[in-house]
């Protein structure tokens, strides 16, 4: 039966989930009234009531602070958007950023081709030649100097060894240090501290009284001017068009050799001058080859050289270069305005050490990593070889002299002497089983002398210089030495009786203007001055012929020229044979120096440098002391080695890639 009720009245349900009811019945209420209102279904009531239910839960959580399920997904959908956006625009700042550094190299080039080659070029020349002639002088003055050095200083052989290890040892760590530096720090900036390091220790050296302490000022100069090849030829290339980079490079070699010039006029002493550094210190300070600066710099170039070239109205066009700015450079700007001026700082340093060790990691990527380890093999086995036969030459002459001169010894043999006075010279004389009673030694030299059991009774020794002067087995009585270099050294296993030593001279005193061989300084000089020719050509054919067959060519070539010396059997033949080697081996180091430069981008130019140049130290400490070994043995495996290092450094210099038409990176 139905209920009256009920079917009079209209359910409906709102929006928020309520239910309202509408009721008819004749309009007696004034409710409209509906009496064909459908009958619902047990399943739709149910669906009803579920909905109402999740509602209700929604809104409960809603009111929680719980976000709701649509809000989560319309966020979400939002991060999405905005990650692809912002993928979007880091791709195209990287491709942007990817397009300025491929052309900028474009620009650079036609930029210092508008500038053009002239004066500023011509003053930066010199003065890098004078920083590069004070690496050439402490280059050069370990060849020639190491065989007087024993007589200069009056140290033993160990010592003699130690001070040409500890001069390539600072040389090597100064190139390693610097090269990398110079890429952070600006080439001039680096350059100006390698000269005043360099300056300052090597004068000191001048006045060190110990010969410990000598070591440590020579090496602490070693440090600073080691760094200056990398920064030198990395400075000047960039200032350089690509036609002209191969030749003007090389013109700048040439300073080298004047450096082992001016050694071999200096060099009383193993104690270098100071002068070039001083020049190239005091000039230097006008130039910075940093990219931040390039657009006042190219400026600075463009009008010096065209007011020289009598044109000073022309414009520099160029208004920006644009270059891209690292992440590290905008951390340290970010960092450098926050912290204490001690925090800035060492968040500086800190970064720019980064900068530096990441800049070593990437010369090993795959790009770079061929060509870096053929360099690697090229500057090892040129600078094995070229730096022991340097060693080897003023040695292997030394030995030569000394032979002559063990040729020509006189000896005395069973000699009686009584009441004699010897004023004159005793050179290169053996005397044994000699007697010597009431005689005087006064005011003169003894030089490469021995007495062999022999006496001395009522003798008088007076103002003697020696020179490799021993007394062995002797019995020495009533004798008197008066301001004589005969010390406790000189004397072996020999018997003191009643023997008085007055005023003696200790350490070295030489006549440097007689005990100095002048051979061994001509041998340098000869040698420094052979390399002038070579230098000329190699700067002439440079863009020429490529970089490659000068290396190539000069290494194979003077590999021929180290067979020659087996014929050598005078001083004079080894002489000559080590003035042709020196003429065409140095056009394979013009070659090298060139392409090392070329083949890196600025940002690791002085890195790749520094390393190449610190290998070349490392090679030419192990050939010093490895040719060094065979002097006065043999010389025919000195000169295997220095043949076999310049055949397989010139096979793999012909599969380095040719750089004379390559634009810098």
């Amino acid at each position: 039966m139905d209920d009256p009720y009920h079917n009079n009245v209209n359910q409906q349900m709102t929006e928020g989930g309520e239910y309202t009811y509408t009721q008819g019945g004749g309009g007696q209420d004034g409710y409209p009234y509906q009496t064909d209102y459908p009958q619902q279904d047990e399943d739709a009531a149910s669906d009803a009531t579920e909905g109402a239910d999740e509602d209700d839960q929604m809104y409960e959580g809603e009111y929680q602070g719980i976000p709701h399920p649509d809000e989560i997904k319309e966020a979400r959908r939002a991060a999405r958007l905005e990650a692809k956006r912002k993928a979007r625009l880091t791709a195209q700042q990287q491709q942007q950023q990817q397009e300025e550094e491929e052309s900028l190299p474009e620009q650079y080039e036609t930029i210092m081709e508008d500038c053009g080659h002239g004066r500023f070029q011509w003053t930066l020349f010199f003065v890098l030649g004078l920083a590069l002639m004070a690496d050439g002088v402490d280059g050069f003055v370990v060849g020639f100097v190491l065989p007087s050095a024993e007589k200069d200083m009056c140290i033993s052989n160990a010592d003699k060894g130690l001070l040409g290890l500890l001069v390539y040892v600072s040389m090597m760590v100064g190139a390693l240090v610097w090269g990398g530096l110079c890429d952070k720090m600006g080439r001039r900036k680096c350059l100006i501290y390698v000269l005043t390091i360099d300056l300052v220790f090597s004068f000191l050296s001048c006045f060190a009284q110990g010969y410990g302490f000598f070591l440590f000022l020579r090496f602490c100069s070693g440090f600073g001017i080691g760094g200056s090849i990398p920064i030198v030829y990395t400075y000047f290339t960039e200032f350089l068009q690509m036609d002209k980079r191969g030749e003007h490079l090389s013109w700048l070699c040439m300073f080298w050799m004047l450096g082992g010039l001016y050694a071999s006029f200096t060099a009383w002493g193993i104690i270098p001058h100071y002068g070039n550094a001083f020049y190239s210190l005091c000039v230097c300070g006008f130039q910075n080859a940093r990219h931040d600066e390039a657009w006042m710099i190219l400026r600075q170039v463009h009008d010096t050289n065209w007011k020289a070239k009598g044109e000073p109205e022309r414009v520099f066009t160029v208004t920006n270069i644009k270059t891209p700015q690292t992440q590290e450079d905008e951390f340290i700007e970010i960092q450098s305005d926050t912290g204490t001026a001690f925090q800035r700082w060492t968040v500086r340093k800190m970064t720019m050490l980064q900068q530096v060790m990441a800049n070593v990691m990437s010369l090993s990527a795959p790009e770079l990593r061929l060509q870096g380890l053929f360099l690697v093999i090229v500057w090892f086995c040129m600078a094995f070889s070229y730096h022991g036969l340097g060693v080897w030459f003023p040695d292997m002459i030394k030995y030569m002299q000394y032979e002559e001169y063990e040729s020509k010894v006189k000896v005395f043999h069973r000699e009686r002497v009584e009441r004699f006075h010897f004023n004159f010279s005793l050179v290169n004389q053996v005397h044994r089983e000699g007697e010597y009673i009431h005689d005087k030694f006064a005011n003169i030299e003894i030089k490469s002398v021995k007495f062999e059991d022999s006496l001395f009774e009522n003798c008088y020794f007076e103002d003697i210089k020696s020179t490799n002067t021993f007394f062995e087995n002797c019995t020495i009585k009533n004798t008197v030495f008066y301001n004589t270099d005969l010390w406790q050294e000189k004397f072996k296993n020999c018997q003191m009786e009643n023997t008085t030593f007055l005023h003696p001279k200790k350490g070295c005193h030489l006549n440097f203007l007689e005990e100095n061989d002048i051979v061994i300084y001509l041998v340098s000089f000869l040698g420094s001055l052979a390399v002038l020719p070579g230098n000329i050509i190699s700067a002439l054919f440079m863009d020429k012929i490529g970089r490659i067959r000068i290396i190539g060519g000069s290494m194979l070539a003077s590999s021929a020229c180290t067979f020659l010396l087996l014929l050598s059997f005078s001083q004079g033949a080894v002489i000559c044979w080590q003035c042709l080697f020196y003429a065409v081996s140095v056009a394979a180091w013009n070659g090298l120096e060139v392409i090392s430069v070329e083949l890196y981008p600025s940002s690791k130019r002085g890195t790749a440098f520094g390393i190449l140049n610190g290998i070349c130290k490392f090679a030419a400490i192990v050939a010093s002391f490895i040719f060094a070994a065979f002097v006065g043995i043999t010389k025919i495996i000195p000169i295997f080695l220095a043949f076999a290092a310049l055949v397989c450094g010139g096979l793999v210099a012909l599969r380095l890639p040719e750089t004379r038409e390559k634009i810098l990176s």
